[in-house]
């Protein structure tokens, strides 16, 4: 399972919302790496898009304990429902969009993450901190810095250290999930 986010320069994902930031290459790599796959997403997070409707051409999941029908959407109505239902596919193909607390429920299940760092503020009420963690995840990949419209950015892939061959590591008998 991956994590996939917009991250501002004090963690900051979201606003009334809304994504603090609208980069046109961003949206662009959130649709490269995401399409084709599995995403879960909060119930806000799916209502946020335009008209409400899942994201084409991905398996959109909603993790949330509002079972309402949504066209095109499998709604989970918790972690244990979730994770059954994704036993069907391969967890490299699982990406986890948001919102903060989708995200805090599921980071310790990720193997990488995928921000794009904004070297830039906005006030914000969402937030993703633990990625930031050194000692549960490490930088693996960071590209150019970019900008647009004055605002730098560049997409950078984290790996989940608590993470091994795909499966959490375990310590004296028990789970250890980043510290």
């Amino acid at each position: 399972m991956n994590l996939i986010a917009a991250v501002d320069r004090n963690h900051g994902i979201g606003y009334m919302g809304k994504l603090l930031y609208n980069i046109p290459d961003d949206m662009k790599f959130f649709r490269d790496v995401t399409s084709g796959k599995i995403v879960v997403m909060g119930l806000a997070t799916l209502l946020s898009f335009p008209c409400g409707k899942p994201l084409p051409n991905r398996v959109n999941i909603v993790l949330s304990d509002v079972k309402i029908p949504l066209g095109g959407v499998t709604v989970c109505g918790s972690l244990d429902e979730l994770f059954e239902a994704l036993k069907q596919y391969p967890s490299d193909d699982v990406y986890i969009i948001g919102g903060e607390s989708v995200y805090n429920q599921l980071i310790d299940y990720c193997e990488y993450s995928y921000i794009t760092e904004i070297g830039a503020c906005s006030a914000a009420d969402k937030f993703l901190h633990k990625v930031f963690d050194a000692s549960a995840w490490q930088k693996v990949e960071e590209s150019d810095e970019r900008e647009y419209g004055g605002i730098k950015y560049r997409f950078c892939k984290y790996k989940n250290l608590a993470m091994e061959n795909g499966k959490r590591k375990m310590e004296s008998g028990k789970l250890r999930i980043g510290t």
